[in-house]
């Protein structure tokens, strides 16, 4: 009978220990190679994400909000919605070289630091995408 219980306690805590890897997994995913802010390029100000419907690009012409691309890395900033952003600190296309990760939107509306952004992780929901 003391056999069953041990082998009972074993099977519980391989199983303990497998569902904590993967929970810790689920947690720890990787930050986005870069992270897009809804901006209308003609004023420079950071608009809501609601605005940037689709992922148009813009090419320094036509109106509308387009999706604005900056890197996690590095220290950058984004604006609270309504502010000013700087256009040398990012790109209005996707960026393009090797296989990068990108989260449109879902960035604090009243701004902050660019490289606090998570993706994925427990209970959240991810918009993250690849680019290309």
């Amino acid at each position: 009978m003391r056999r069953k219980r041990m082998r009972s306690a074993k099977v519980t805590l391989g199983l303990t220990a497998l569902m904590a890897a993967s929970l810790t997994g689920c947690a720890s995913e990787k930050q986005p190679d870069y992270a897009a802010i809804c901006v209308d390029p003609q004023t420079q100000t950071r608009a809501d994400d609601e605005n940037c419907t689709d992922e148009r690009e813009y090419h320094g012409s036509g109106a509308g909000f387009f999706w604005f691309y900056m890197a996690t890395r590095g220290g950058g900033f984004v604006p609270p919605i309504g502010g000013s952003y700087n256009a040398g600190a990012g790109t209005y296309t996707v960026p393009r070289t090797g296989s990068p990760t990108v989260k449109r939107g879902g960035l604090d509306k009243g701004g902050g630091d660019i490289g606090t952004i998570t993706r994925g992780g427990f209970g959240k929901a991810g918009k993250g995408s690849s680019g290309g």
